[in-house]
């Protein structure tokens, strides 16, 4: 296991997440380890210790809640542009297994089929969870680069 990946939220303080896309006013917006949905993000917290959204000022908690918004608005418009058959972002703030607040964004797709895609990404096989031939690699980096443009887009038309 690569050392940031023991900590994720400390290596994007640090600058060494090579996950990281671009910082967010209450979070980082990174791209998942995982690609088999591609365009699949997390919006993870820029405070280390904070393991759930209560564990934030309430006004921290809507700056959380509106970055992971604005990751999942740029994954809706890089996926909808690159995949014809995207059909829609689920957002989902889970934390069962690790302990830092975070909110998948995960992009559904219609060629996922009609068994998976009408149901939680977390029911997709558990071999497409290790699969090499999805897991994030330089293959990705298009989408990255089109994902990290649209967060630019968004955070110009939010400054306006």
């Amino acid at each position: 296991m690569h050392e940031w990946r023991s900590d994720r939220v400390g290596s994007a303080l640090a600058g060494t997440n090579p996950t990281v896309l671009q910082r967010l006013p209450a979070a980082f917006a990174v791209i998942g380890d995982v690609q088999f949905l591609p365009g699949y993000c997390v919006a993870i917290t820029d405070r280390p210790g904070v393991d759930r959204l209560t564990d934030l000022p309430r006004g921290d908690r809507i700056r959380f809640l509106a970055s992971a918004e604005a990751l999942g608005e740029a994954v809706e418009r890089a996926c909808s542009a690159l995949d014809s058959g995207f059909r829609r972002i689920n957002l989902e703030i889970l934390g069962n297994t690790d302990a830092f607040l975070h909110a998948h964004v995960w992009p559904r797709y219609e060629w996922e089929g009609e068994h998976l895609r009408a149901r939680p990404v977390w029911l997709h096989p558990p071999d497409r969870w290790s699969d090499p031939a999805t897991a994030l690699s330089p293959a990705h980096d298009p989408l990255r680069a089109r994902i990290t443009a649209e967060l630019k887009t968004l955070t110009r038309e939010v400054e306006r």
